[in-house]
């Protein structure tokens, strides 16, 4: 592939992505509303919504018409969440059959997670959507607990998370020859895997924001090899591209794991719930990954050639959004 064309794909790409950028990077993480009956029609209610800089989001669970609130609910300001504690009666009627939506979530660009634990050890998993900002509740035959639903999570997540994809894509832009990007790309996906077990399992625990920190400092970090790589120094990344990839992917593991935090997966489906969140990580991650490779062919195909200014705009765009990501998160640690 000609250097020249890929330059001016990464400028195109990020030139289009960075009105949406600072958003996306900071709300990717998902809101959550947990139904747990601690007797017939009666549940225990948990809603947790990620914190962000400004006013919070402006999202409210909506439950079905016949369930009242006999308490005030209680708020706690968590690490990287508000939460939300109290109790609804639903009565006889309970939830089965009836609709549960997120107010407010299509005027947003998260997602939302419902699960219902019923006392009969059945459960109900399910994932909003701005589109689809409600759904009906399965009757008993089809409760279940849901893995399509984390694996959809896993790969909106991966897909919403620009600053994640800024570093696969600094991979990308680094390392030549498909079977070195392959080792650098597999080393990545070990390690992340690794980490975001760890964490979800409960045997690490590292708070969220020098977590997100770190992981714009890592970005940095490539569109410096970058420009390295640009003026024909051959770069860390370059020579030993898996070594760079699996130290960063660790990292970014903890930060994939930051969205499984923010909801309460029971213990027992917790296994079921963190491998197809990986998986549907993973799939994004490919996607992603599909379409860059697949935009660099066409413009090689096409004999794009941009200016020679150009070859230092991909680097410096890379760098000055996760310089801005960098500093701004930890004006949320120290502030």
């Amino acid at each position: 592939m000609r250097r020249a064309a890929r330059p001016f794909a990464v400028s195109v790409g990020l030139l289009l992505a960075l009105p949406a950028a600072p958003a996306e990077a900071h709300t990717s993480l998902p809101a959550y509303l947990g139904l747990n009956e601690l007797a017939p029609g009666t549940f225990a209610v948990i809603w947790r919504i990620p914190a962000v800089e400004g006013p919070p989001p402006a999202i409210v669970p909506v439950l079905p018409a016949h369930c009242t609130v006999p308490d005030i609910p209680t708020e706690v300001e968590l690490p990287g969440s508000v939460v939300t504690n109290g109790v609804v009666a639903c009565g006889e009627t309970g939830l089965a059959g009836q609709t549960i939506g997120i107010d407010g979530l299509r005027v947003t660009i998260m997602d939302a997670l419902v699960r219902i634990q019923f006392a009969d050890g059945n459960s109900v998993t399910q994932i909003l959507r701005p589109q689809e900002p409600s759904f009906v509740v399965g009757e008993q035959a089809n409760r279940r607990v849901d893995g399509w639903g984390y694996f959809r999570l896993g790969v909106d997540h991966i897909l919403s998370g620009i600053d994640h994809l800024l570093f696969v894509f600094g991979v990308l832009w680094i390392v030549a020859g498909f079977r070195r990007l392959l080792k650098a790309i597999t080393a990545f996906t070990v390690a992340h895997s690794i980490t975001l077990g760890l964490a979800t399992l409960g045997f690490v625990r590292v708070p969220p924001a020098p977590v997100e920190a770190l992981v714009a400092l890592s970005i940095v970090f490539l569109a410096v090899e970058i420009t390295q790589r640009d003026r024909g120094a051959p770069s860390l990344t370059y020579r030993r591209p898996w070594v760079v990839a699996f130290a960063f992917g660790l990292l970014h593991g903890f930060g994939f794991a930051g969205t499984l935090s923010q909801i309460c997966i029971p213990p027992g489906v917790i296994p079921l719930s963190l491998l197809s969140f990986n998986v549907g990580v993973e799939v994004g991650q490919i996607a992603f990954i599909t379409a860059a490779l697949a935009l660099f062919g066409a413009l090689r195909a096409l004999e794009v050639h941009p200016r020679p200014w150009m070859q230092s705009v991909p680097a410096y765009t890379i760098g000055s959004l996760a310089s801005f990501w960098f500093l701004q998160r930890c004006a949320v640690i120290f502030g």
